[in-house]
């Protein structure tokens, strides 16, 4: 995935150097989040804590309770435990090739929030069932976004922008701006050209959606996000745009909206302070 960081500083060294300090916190949550490292602390507690509590680092704790959390609001429509599915799905875009019944059905009986044992005083955790896999991707980037803006801030670095993958963290205002200029869909179906402008500071904007990356078979579009309900990728062709406080927010309530759609979307952001959404659908 690439990383892109924009600063205001006073110096060419000192801008370096706090880049490369938000770069290495970043790498330092990937080896912690990402489940394609088959090393990192996630996919290593998916292997060991089948049965059993295992503790867990402050930065994976966070992810874990902030998932589980928005599991219990949308009643699963997230729900990191995706995992298995979401490998059936990467490897349906690969092969261009539909994932059987048989297996859809396999990857459901290894998924469910529900099946996560998670003690949050003790920053413990116990999977359920033998060969569940975690799936971070809807809320890892934009925690790590903002954890890299911190970085920064620490650096004496407040004028910032940190983007990746449809996740952006904003600082404050460059200089002789209100804000940061960013332009997004409207909420009107099948008017995905319709741009609204927007200026931003101290703030987080995620889109999530189906317009990079998506298989089509037998005439019919799939989306990359799967319903965890259904194990299925996403046929809706709906693309969520969130503004939030923090980048955590709004990477994963832009996923959410995408499985949850329009009414339960904006009925999910009213439990949210401080959030705007907006939805657009293809068709």
């Amino acid at each position: 995935m690439r990383m892109r960081i924009v600063v205001y500083a006073p110096s060419e060294t000192q801008a370096v150097r706090a880049c490369q300090s938000a770069f290495a916190k970043v790498e330092a949550i990937e080896q912690i989040a990402s489940d394609y490292r088959p090393d990192s602390e996630l996919m290593t507690l998916c292997r060991n804590a089948v049965g059993r509590q295992v503790p867990v680092s402050a930065t994976l704790g966070v992810l874990l309770e902030r998932s589980l959390r928005l599991s219990r609001e949308t009643d699963g429509a997230f729900d990191i435990t995706a995992g298995p599915a979401v490998k059936l799905w990467r490897e349906a875009r690969r092969t261009q090739t539909m994932p059987s019944n048989a297996q859809i059905r396999e990857a459901l009986s290894r998924m469910g929030w529900q099946k996560i044992r998670w003690r949050a005083r003790a920053r413990t955790i116990e999977l359920a069932v033998q060969g569940m896999e975690l799936d971070l991707g809807g809320i890892a980037k934009g925690y790590a976004c903002s954890e890299a803006l911190t970085v920064l801030k620490q650096n004496r670095l407040s004028i910032a922008m940190v983007e990746m993958g449809g996740d952006l963290v904003f600082g404050g205002a460059p200089p002789h701006a209100n804000g940061w200029n960013v332009r997004i869909p409207h909420a009107h179906p099948a008017k995905l050209t319709q741009q609204s402008s927007l200026n931003i500071t101290e703030a987080a904007l995620s889109t999530s959606g189906d317009t990079e990356q998506f298989v089509e078979i037998n005439g019919k579009r799939y989306s990359h996000i799967v319903d965890p309900r259904t194990g299925i990728g996403l046929t809706n062709r709906t693309m969520a745009t969130v503004l939030a406080p923090d980048g955590i927010t709004s990477d994963s309530l832009a996923t959410a909206a995408c499985v949850l759609g329009a009414p339960k979307a904006y009925a999910l952001m009213r439990q949210y302070g401080k959030t705007q959404i907006w939805l657009s659908q293809a068709g």
